[in-house]
């Protein structure tokens, strides 16, 4: 496996994003077997797990706490906190000081370690100046339960006035081949700044993996996205066919070549992948094990996929 550095970190040039482990994309595996997917990724060298205390309501965070258990040394763990919902299901943000602690202690409670290794602003709170969640968060890291800080969702100035008061050593925002926004300006800011970058469902949330051929169910997160439903899901899957035929080409998978583009980038990209089921690990790990063709580039232009 491939190792690439987020700031003073150095993690899987792949990670597990965890989030499927409890909940997200239909019914979730068995906590054994959830336990032993994470157990596994080790095993092909894949250390970077990816929680945060809003999946499952925290009970994601319990989970990868009695995966790690007597296994600390072998992972490094990223959380994040202040990705909320209002009791009418609309989002919310909470970035005040006082709750950035609070939220800190909790996650540590359910992961069962002294210190996470990476702690993210998961949602920007509009109401707080960035300035006074991240002097909360450096508190954390001078008081030894944080080593390196994160912030996910957000816009290159908020990242440039996050980074000036205490270093990022990531940003995660959402990156694939047919979800590419960030290339253009949150990637050249973490390139002059040194911060690295985390992309979230380099899969396209399993399309590029082949995993939707039809729309989703009710009770799944994709359920109602518009790129998944219509004559959007089907415009997409035609494009999605031609993407097979270039991996076929490629003596790849499709989710090989779609990770293998990403690890391509410049700045260096660390995309987390979410696998309940241990032939998806497997084939996933592979692309950064350097065994797919990670100097190919599957078309930068290309058609555009329809999103709504």
């Amino acid at each position: 496996m491939q190792r690439r550095r987020l700031g003073q970190l150095e993690v899987s040039a792949i990670g597990l994003g965890c989030l499927t482990l409890t909940a997200a994309y239909g019914t979730p595996p068995p906590e054994a077997d959830a336990i032993g997917i994470i157990h596994r990724a080790a095993a092909l060298g894949v250390d970077f797990l990816d929680t945060s205390d809003a999946y499952a309501r925290g009970a994601n965070e319990v989970l990868v706490g009695k995966a790690i258990a007597g296994r600390r040394g072998d992972f490094v763990v990223a959380s994040k906190f202040g990705n909320l919902r209002k009791p009418d299901g609309t989002p919310a943000a909470d970035g005040r000081p006082a709750y950035v602690k609070l939220a800190c202690e909790a996650s540590l409670r359910r992961l069962s370690i002294d210190t996470i290794d990476l702690y993210y602003i998961h949602r920007v709170d509009p109401a707080v100046p960035v300035e006074d969640t991240v002097g909360a968060m450096a508190e954390l890291v001078r008081a030894g339960k944080v080593r390196c800080l994160g912030i996910s969702e957000a816009a290159p100035a908020t990242i440039r006035r996050a980074h000036a008061v205490h270093p990022m050593s990531a940003v995660q925002i959402e990156y694939s081949l047919w979800t590419r926004h960030v290339e253009t300006n949150v990637l050249g800011v973490c390139r002059e700044l040194g911060i690295g970058f985390v992309g979230y469902s380099p899969l396209g949330r399993g399309f590029l993996a082949g995993a939707i051929t039809a729309e989703p169910p009710a009770g799944d997160i994709r359920h109602g996205m518009p790129r998944f439903t219509g004559d959007n899901l089907r415009h997409n899957l035609e494009l999605l066919a031609a993407f097979q035929r270039i991996a076929a080409a490629e003596g790849c998978t499709p989710a090989q070549l779609a990770l293998a583009w990403l690890l391509s980038r410049n700045p260096p990209v660390v995309p987390i992948v979410s696998s309940s089921r241990h032939e998806r690990l497997e084939e996933n790990a592979a692309a950064g094990g350097g065994t797919a063709s990670a100097g190919c580039d599957a078309g930068s232009g290309g058609a555009a996929v329809r999103t709504g």
